[in-house]
């Protein structure tokens, strides 16, 4: 922080939370009323799948390790508060009920990444057919609204910088030997 104080990992986990939220208000504010409590599920429930990859991340420093551990398990359980998903209690049903949920091993396999973000454009599009013909969204809609999700939480998360770090420290899948 810019005051030279160091962030508890509960106040770290809080502030990714505010920003997760706030992305999840930006994103469901370009689409209609109606689809604004799907598009903060979406959200929601992608922030939470990323920030349960806490043990499939690329270890750091054991005392960072640590922090980050119980910053992520503390982000987890806040994203799944009663706060977190009041208002989209239902919508977070209906995704759970089209097999959103995934396992950690999302973040590693492609085709459980392609599944999900097609499930999750897929429960978007169903939402976005169900209003009136001149409310939907136009056809890509969804596609473009979950990429654009996918790329927000991952930020937040701080997932993109910690794939690199990994990448470039264990190569392509194979461990780089040390040295």
């Amino acid at each position: 922080m810019a005051d030279g104080t160091k962030r508890s990992p509960a106040q770290a986990a809080d502030e990714k939370l505010a920003d997760i939220q706030k992305a999840a208000g930006s994103w469901a504010r370009e689409v209609p009323t109606a689809l604004q409590p799907a598009v903060r599920a979406v959200c929601i429930r992608l922030a939470e799948m990323v920030a349960d990859q806490r043990h499939y991340l690329a270890p750091l420093p054991s005392a960072q390790e640590s922090e980050r551990e119980q910053m992520l398990k503390l982000l987890v359980e806040r994203l799944t508060s009663k706060a977190a998903v009041a208002g989209i209690e239902q919508e977070l049903k209906d995704l759970s009920e089209m097999e959103l949920r995934a396992t950690g091993s999302w973040s590693l396999v492609p085709t459980a990444q392609s599944e999900w973000i097609n499930t999750a454009i897929g429960f978007l599009d169903q939402r976005g057919k169900a209003l009136p013909k001149p409310e939907q969204p136009d056809p890509y809609w969804a596609d473009d609204l979950v990429a654009g999700v996918v790329a927000s939480v991952r930020a937040v998360i701080g997932v993109d910088e910690l794939q690199a770090r990994t990448e470039s420290q264990f190569g392509r899948g194979k461990q780089v030997a040390e040295e």
